[in-house]
């Protein structure tokens, strides 16, 4: 089992930048890919960017050149660094995590919402 917590959320003005943090506890040796979720109202979960153990990360359209993916695997830890954040980036944000070979992330943290607004 893993256990995933996440930090770092908040209410920010449209421009601001916020990093969250998604702290992993139990077998974390096997969790291969990280990722971070958003959910925003009413909308469906959707996936913001993805980083596997060696560091390869994908991202989203929308957040392309404005979020940064980024992991710790001696402190299982990863990193969401946001940047130049809009009022459409307001959601509450996962961290999940999966086994190599498995498509489905099996591991969910509670979120932490992110509010951009003026």
């Amino acid at each position: 089992q893993v256990q995933l917590v996440e930090s770092g959320g908040g209410w920010v003005q449209p421009g601001g930048s916020l990093r969250l943090s998604c702290a992993a506890s139990g077998s974390f040796a096997s969790i291969n890919t990280m990722a971070w979720y958003r959910q925003a109202a009413g909308k469906e979960r959707e996936l913001v960017a993805a980083i596997t153990r060696a560091g390869s990360a994908n991202y989203a359209e929308p957040v392309k050149g404005r979020f940064t993916i980024s992991r710790d695997n001696a402190k299982n830890t990863v990193y969401l660094q946001m940047s130049t954040l809009k009022p459409e980036d307001t959601a509450v944000y996962y961290c999940a995590a999966r086994a190599l070979g498995v498509m489905n992330y099996d591991y969910w943290g509670q979120g932490t919402q992110v509010t951009v607004s003026s």
